[in-house]
């Protein structure tokens, strides 16, 4: 081992208290998670130069590990040790954020797909599976058009979030990550070389804020939102409004505003009263225009 790796290897071995401190997970163990950082980080001399300069955000990643509760195996494909901004920073991949809903309760089952202009892609309303035909092996499909992401609750319903590539590319129009790279500030991003998994990440993120919560989950969104630097659209917890309620809503806008109209006169007044104050919240946020966006008409607030 060269004394440059030794040096890495020793900063992640540092980390076996505070990555005990707040294992969330029994399951991880942290010789395993160590040895699978060490790996990431070897792999060219460019991210061990970043860690060795920053030897504190190694230190930080793998910690987050253990405090998100997922692993660094590559076999899994959740979550990868990757230099930004002079950091190493924890980077989790859009299975790494369905397996911890699955694992954490919040769903049965889910996957996120990419949808091609050569596809059918039909959804077919609240709590049904989405109809996505294409064929496997078509050697071009087309453009792509956009992206979805489908859930199976624990009552077995199933939540649909489709998002338009326009849609998508606003958002990561938005990101630093993108602007850094667009005024050449940045060699590469994640957008640039893998839009296909942002596009993916981003539907689960916007898809998640309509699933039961799990603190697992919410701290892993959290952390990509803020530490993780990825450059992913921001999400804000804009209220309490409950995520069920918010889907129902949404559904019912997309039938028309006389859909939604009747569903808002008939869920109680207490419940209208959360989603007018949900609409306030949106409108008091300078960027509403982001995932956080729910396409539905504006109720009237009530007494």
């Amino acid at each position: 081992m060269s004394s440059a790796i030794q040096v890495v290897a020793d900063t992640v071995y540092g980390a076996r208290e505070a990555f005990a401190s707040v294992l969330v997970d029994r399951s991880i163990s942290f010789e395993r998670e160590a040895e699978f950082a060490i790996q990431a980080i070897s792999a060219n001399d460019y991210t061990v130069k970043v860690a060795r300069e920053c030897p504190q955000s190694v230190v930080d990643a793998t910690t987050n590990v253990a405090a998100i509760g997922i692993s660094l195996n590559p076999a899994k494909k959740q979550a990868y040790l990757v230099p930004r901004k002079g950091r190493i920073c924890l980077d989790i991949s859009y299975m790494g954020l369905m397996d911890l809903a699955m694992d954490t309760g919040s769903i049965k089952w889910g996957q996120a797909r990419i949808v091609y202009a050569t596809d059918v892609f039909e959804l077919n309303g609240l709590d049904r599976e989405p109809t996505h035909r294409f064929q496997p092996f078509a050697k071009d499909r087309g453009e792509t058009v956009g992206a979805y992401c489908v859930v199976k609750t624990a009552d077995g319903d199933y939540l649909t979030e489709a998002m338009s590539a326009d849609e998508i590319n606003a958002i990561r129009d938005r990101s630093e990550a993108w602007k850094s790279f667009m005024d050449k500030k940045a060699k590469s991003c994640p957008w640039a070389t893998d839009w296909g998994e942002m596009a993916k990440k981003t539907v689960v993120k916007r898809a998640s804020k309509y699933w039961p919560k799990t603190e697992r989950l919410d701290q892993a969104i959290h952390y990509l939102n803020t530490e993780g630097g990825e450059g992913l659209a921001k999400i804000e917890h804009v209220d309490n409004c409950p995520a069920d309620l918010l889907a129902q809503a949404k559904a019912a806008a997309a039938c028309g505003t006389g859909a939604y109209g009747e569903f808002f006169g008939a869920i109680g007044k207490d419940k209208r009263k959360q989603l007018a104050a949900h609409h306030e919240s949106l409108k008091s946020q300078a960027a509403k225009v982001d995932a956080n966006t729910i396409d539905m008409p504006e109720p009237e607030a009530t007494e």
